[in-house]
């Protein structure tokens, strides 16, 4: 599937091309770069004004797209494949009247602000990385595509693809919930089960990619995917008034979130809307921790074994480990592995409180009371939170 060229065989000015931090290769389009490393893109955009804009006065009718100066993809707006999702509202964690209630089985307070990625339009924070991901595809004239996934990113790839009029082939362990086929084949797409474990789905979407018959929508390898997630910074920086807080915690399986909030901090501040970036504090299910497993050990990153509610986030090797490593370490950040049964504490927590949630969102509210019982984190630190999909 080849991309567009000019007459003259020229790539299109409108279409950034795409470059290997580690050798210097450039393409205009290719799912990774044949020494084997993640692409980014050549060009990463930012606003003329050299101060923000008045956040009242900010107009988000767009949506996501309310932030078209820092994203390399959609010049051309009628590119662009949305649901006019955005900004996510950004709410006080705790329930008022929470301080009256001093009982022995009190909770202690949430002491953060909750982002809620869950009320997207595909429920979850994976819409933001679907709407870029598929205007790239547009912008190429992609006809086909495939991803691999075992729930949000493939419900939303496959939403926004059907918004796009571009067929789609999502990749899935044959374990996954009915549900997530079912969500997937409501919007056209085809769902592929395949037996085995979750690395299997991956190996059989690859095999489509490199038989020529599909465009890989990876929302781990494809950089237009986090050029999406990036959104999340701008946003919580709007909210905020262009004062962003101490820190984020934020789950991590593949890391698209995480390095979406990095990048999109960090354009900002290059940018001279803000003046600093938070702290970036990894959220990873015990027993499939691989962050944690680098910046400490095998003992943390395994700690009370198996995870397994938390399975929106349970990747062994996720192709961007380094980038996020980098991310953690250039914010002052930190990685933990959350337990099962503190997931589900949260979880229920959550939910009792009005928080309907997925049991992966769970997991960054555990890990934030953690990281206060470690001494990371102080109690009066502005954090936020993303509870990032819904049940």
């Amino acid at each position: 599937m080849s991309p567009p060229d000019d007459a003259d065989g020229s790539t299109p000015e409108s279409i950034e091309s795409l470059v290997c931090p580690d050798c210097g290769a450039t393409f205009l389009d290719r799912w990774r770069c044949s020494c084997g490393s993640p692409l980014e893109f050549d060009a990463n955009p930012h606003p003329t004004s050299p101060s923000p804009p008045d956040p009242g006065g900010f107009d988000v009718r767009a949506g996501m797209w309310a932030f078209e100066e820092f994203l390399p993809i959609g010049g051309d707006p009628d590119d662009r494949v949305t649901f006019g999702a955005g900004p996510t509202p950004i709410v006080d964690a705790d329930r008022a009247g929470d301080e009256s209630e001093e009982t022995e089985e009190a909770d202690e307070p949430w002491n953060c602000r909750f982002k809620l990625e869950y009320v997207l339009p595909t429920g979850s924070f994976k819409d933001r990385g679907a709407t870029t991901i598929l205007t790239r595809a547009r912008e190429l004239g992609v006809e086909r595509l495939c991803e691999d996934s075992s729930g949000n990113a493939g419900t939303a790839v496959a939403t926004y693809a059907a918004r796009a009029g571009i067929d789609a082939e999502i990749y899935l362990p044959a374990s996954s919930a009915a549900s997530t086929i079912r969500a997937i084949e409501r919007v056209g797409a085809d769902a592929v089960p395949i037996e085995g474990k979750r690395r299997a789905a991956t190996d059989a979407c690859l095999e489509a990619v490199e038989s020529g018959s599909a465009w890989y929508a990876s929302h781990a390898w494809n950089p237009a995917f986090h050029a999406g997630t990036a959104s999340f910074a701008y946003e919580v920086a709007l909210q905020s008034g262009w004062e962003v807080p101490d820190a984020v915690v934020v789950p991590a399986g593949h890391g698209t979130l995480l390095l979406g909030a990095h990048r999109g901090f960090d354009r900002l501040r290059e940018a001279g809307w803000i003046d600093r970036t938070p702290r970036l504090l990894a959220a990873q299910a015990a027993g499939n921790a691989p962050v944690v497993r680098e910046l400490h050990d095998a003992d943390a990153a395994n700690r009370g074994g198996d995870n397994d509610a938390a399975k929106g986030i349970r990747i062994e090797n996720p192709p961007r480990i380094d980038g996020m490593i980098e991310a953690i370490r250039e914010t002052g950040g930190d990685a933990i592995a959350v337990t099962e049964s503190d997931t589900r504490a949260a979880l229920g927590r959550l939910r009792r409180e009005g928080f309907d949630v997925e049991a992966t969102s769970a997991v960054a509210p555990a890990a934030l009371e953690a990281y206060r019982e470690r001494g990371i984190l102080d109690p009066d630190e502005d954090v936020v939170v993303p509870l990032t999909g819904r049940a």
